[in-house]
């Protein structure tokens, strides 16, 4: 007698005999011992899960001799024919092979003959989508009302494929994929029953290579005992179907561990003598990451199907949670971008390397792995050993060895006399700084004597010689002032020490600019270094406008400056004068940013020769500092051509703005756009008849080039 393999000689024929499937078994049991049977069943799943064995059980059910149940005899002669494939009233169909619908239409012309032997002529149709669109037309009216004595089985593994009309007409059942330990159970129930050696080992690693499907596990048993000689051992099982040995991936977990790149590189050069494939490699190092969360979150859930249960939970003790979380994400990742590598063990070596280059940032309490010295830098978050990471830090006080600084009005609190609490004043994110403690205050004199001031360098500054009347008079002190050698004394006030902010380096050529001091009424002159790198002021509420966003020519709106900056109130007066001329001036600065934003929002006061002074909308007072006064004195040297010293007030201009000219431009546009809308005769005809409104508010006017 030939040899049958075990996928045909082991199935199921009695629903006790059944592995998993516990869902339908339930429903066909309860339905065929209360003789509630419908006349059409569809069984939808993966390949190998028991669509065929489960619907043929169904027909020797039906068709016992014994009456019908759900536990037939299995020793009379119909169960014996349809145990062996030859049954006449049990009509199997391939709809893979039978597509055409006239196929269909001979299938259907002998449903109406009574059974031959059975009392039920059972049609189990496999593979039923593949049947073409006319085919499922032909089997529709058949399939709803068939005749009394016949049964429609019908099985796919591709439910999606068949028609709403179908699916409403069946009774569907879906069938699970088989997990690894219940092909791990019935591998042993059958190795046992046939005499056959095995190991645990092996039979885990067909379970899993099994992917869902019983008789694919049994067909790799098949192939595993004619591997092993008789034996179902790991070593010929793990080698048949080209896994990876778990020992190796343990070498490699503990090269990481351990921060060892020798180690790491050393154990992939054991793993590349084999010529593994590495996408499985990685695979199976997330299998083992796996199974090591699962043992830190709950140690008695980890299964020995591998053998490997105490390294399991050695590692689980070894690892911090957060760094079995990282490698998994990092192997999940290498796994996706593996097949981006020029060479596919390159891009599993870089996974490694990543792997032991990185580490999760900010858990204090967990275990931290050194990285040995190999050449390899460790990458960290970690800020205090990272200079460039610790510059965004604020330091408590900072002392700037160059020039004396005093920083735009900023809403930092200021320290005063017997309250030292540092402001904190913005750094630069590169430069390391000195802390250092803030200086105490010098007992007061009755009479402070002040010292002469300095003389200019030959770079003239930029001189501001009247007050500056700043909205922020009754604010506390916001400038931070550093006492040196180089700094004059105020005069006719008293010195307020503060902390004062890094200055990058010293200016070449300090601007004197007026500030006020909340302690005394008047103004005092304090030296500000112009530098190009001076960063903005803290965090305001100002919109910064660019080149694009102004209107220039006063003829075109600005979309961005519309829907972001806030409109300008109107002005008190027309522009006259020289603020005409600053209207007309402008838009041929070429100005943008913080910059152009400060210009349109200034008129021209006084331009006596070579000194111009303007004033400034104390609102946009935000924007305003010394570098972006020295950037606009530049622009109009420029378009000047010649040496123009520039003053700036901060106060209501009373006069149009080129901002508030932009505005009452756009607005006037605004209207004349409505006021067409509305006096269009179509528009009010569509308003008398229809009741219709003008939205004004969807209205734009359109662009015109001037």
């Amino acid at each position: 007698m030939s040899y049958q393999v075990l996928a045909r000689k082991w199935r199921p024929r009695s629903f006790r005999e059944m592995v998993g499937q516990t869902h339908v078994l339930k429903a066909l049991i309860n339905a065929l011992d209360s003789q509630r049977l419908h006349h059409a069943y569809l069984f939808t799943g993966t390949r190998g899960v028991g669509k065929t064995t489960i619907a043929r059980i169904i027909a020797k059910c039906l068709n016992c001799e014994t009456g019908i149940s759900s536990t037939p005899c299995g020793t009379c002669s119909v169960c014996r024919e349809i145990d062996e494939g030859r049954f006449v009233d049990l009509i199997e169909v391939d709809a893979a092979s039978r597509t055409k619908v006239e196929d269909t239409r001979e299938l259907l012309d002998n449903v109406q003959y009574s059974p031959s032997r059975g009392r039920f002529k059972v049609y189990l149709i496999d593979e039923v989508h593949m049947l073409s669109t006319s085919s499922f037309n032909a089997l529709l009216k058949t399939l709803e009302e068939p005749p009394p004595h016949v049964k429609f089985l019908l099985a796919t593994t591709d439910p999606q494929k068949l028609p709403v009309t179908v699916l409403s007409r069946c009774l569907q059942f879906s069938l699970k994929n088989m997990p690894p330990e219940r092909v791990v159970e019935h591998l042993t129930h059958v190795l046992t029953a046939e005499n056959v050696p095995f190991e645990d080992d092996a039979l885990w690693l067909l379970g899993r290579a099994a992917d869902g499907s019983m008789r694919d596990a049994m067909s790799l048993t098949d192939q595993a005992i004619a591997f092993g000689e008789g034996k179902v051992l790991a070593a010929d099982v793990r080698a048949m179907l080209g896994t990876l040995d778990h020992g190796q991936v343990y070498g490699v977990l503990h090269a990481l561990i351990e921060g060892d790149a020798r180690a790491l590189i050393e154990a992939v050069r054991h793993l590349a003598e084999q010529g593994p494939d590495w996408n499985g490699v990685l695979s199976e190092m997330l299998n083992v990451l796996h199974r090591v969360a699962i043992a830190q979150a709950l140690p008695d859930a980890v299964d020995n199907g591998q053998g490997d249960r105490e390294r399991v939970l050695q590692l689980a003790q070894a690892l911090p949670a957060e760094d079995v979380q990282f490698y998994y994400q990092m192997g999940l990742i290498g796994r996706r971008d593996l097949p981006l590598a020029p060479d596919p063990r390159g891009g599993f070596e870089m996974v490694l390397l990543r792997m032991l280059a990185f580490r999760p940032a900010g858990a204090d309490d967990a275990p931290k792995v050194t990285l040995k010295p190999l050449g390899i830098s460790q990458a960290t978050a970690d800020s205090q050993s990272n200079p460039v990471a610790g510059a965004a830090v604020v330091a408590p006080a900072v002392v700037a060895p160059a020039a004396p600084v005093v920083t735009a009005p900023a809403p930092e609190p200021v320290v005063v006399a017997d309250e030292p609490v540092a402001a904190l004043a913005p750094i630069e994110p590169v430069a390391p700084t000195i802390a250092a403690e803030p200086e105490p205050e010098p007992e007061p004199e009755p009479e402070p004597e002040p010292e002469p001031e300095p003389e200019p360098e030959p770079a003239a500054p930029i001189a501001v010689a009247e007050p500056v009347d700043v909205p922020w008079d009754n604010a506390p002190v916001a400038a931070a002032i550093t006492e040196t050698s180089a700094m004059a004394e105020v005069a006719s006030a008293p010195v307020v020490p503060v902390a004062a902010a890094p200055a990058p380096a010293p200016a070449p050529a300090p601007a004197a600019v007026t500030a006020p001091v909340a302690t005394t009424a008047e103004p005092q002159v304090i030296a500000v270094p112009v530098d190009d790198e001076e960063p903005p002021p803290g965090d305001y509420d100002y919109v910064e406008v660019d080149n694009g966003a102004l209107d220039y020519d006063f003829d075109l709106p600005s979309e961005a400056e519309a829907e972001v900056e806030p409109e300008p109130l109107p002005a008190v007066a027309p522009a006259t004068g020289l603020a005409a001329e600053w209207l007309a001036l402008f838009p041929l600065l070429g100005l943008g940013g913080m910059t152009g934003s400060i210009a349109a929002n200034c008129t021209l006061i006084e331009a006596n020769g070579e000194d111009w002074l303007l004033h400034l909308d104390p609102a946009h007072s935000a924007l305003f500092n010394p570098t972006q006064q020295r950037r606009l004195n530049d622009a109009l040297n420029q378009q000047q051509g010649r040496s123009i010293k520039l003053r700036i007030e901060l106060r209501k201009p009373e006069q149009e703005t080129p901002a508030q000219a932009a505005a009452r431009k756009r607005a006037e546009r605004q209207r004349s756009a409505e006021a067409s809308i509305h006096a269009d005769p179509l528009v009010q005809q569509m308003i008398q008849q229809f009741a219709a409104k003008v939205r004004d508010d969807s209205i734009e006017p359109l662009d015109t080039a001037s």
